[in-house]
């Protein structure tokens, strides 16, 4: 069911809604004993032809004026684990995970950082890091 494009109990199902759509974005299809009526919202134009049409005030335009965001999907976050900013997804994580072969740490940047510095200190105190073999 579309969240914009809505139809009150007034439709009495004449077609003039679908009959009258510029866009092709109202469709009908009668099945056994029932009418169902569709609306495409990428092909809709939000010209107002169909409320303007439908002789028995049954389309509720205002649904497709309104600015609004749908939830699409809802996913668990990732944090910091000691700052508690938000970092990606789970499911991010775990295809990274997949790609690099390893787990990573949850880690903002700034604390990537400061652990990064905290270990380079640990295993060579007082000293510069070896230089890489080549």
């Amino acid at each position: 069911m579309s969240n914009y494009f809505k139809v009150n109990e007034k439709c009495n199902g004449c077609l003039a809604c679908v009959q009258n759509c510029p866009a092709d974005a109202l469709n009908s299809e009668d099945i056994d004993d029932k009418r169902t009526l569709f609306h495409n919202m990428t092909r809709c134009a939000r010209c107002g032809n169909c409320w303007r049409v439908c002789p028995q005030e049954a389309i509720d335009f205002r649904f497709l004026l309104e600015n609004k965001w749908d939830a699409v999907i809802t996913l668990n976050l990732v944090r910091c684990k000691v700052c508690d900013e938000a970092l990606y997804t789970i499911n991010f994580g775990e295809t990274l995970t997949g790609k690099l072969e390893a787990a990573t740490e949850p880690l903002c940047p700034r604390h990537r950082e400061a652990f990064s510095l905290l270990a380079k200190a640990h295993y060579f105190p007082g000293r510069s890091r070896p230089e890489k073999e080549k």
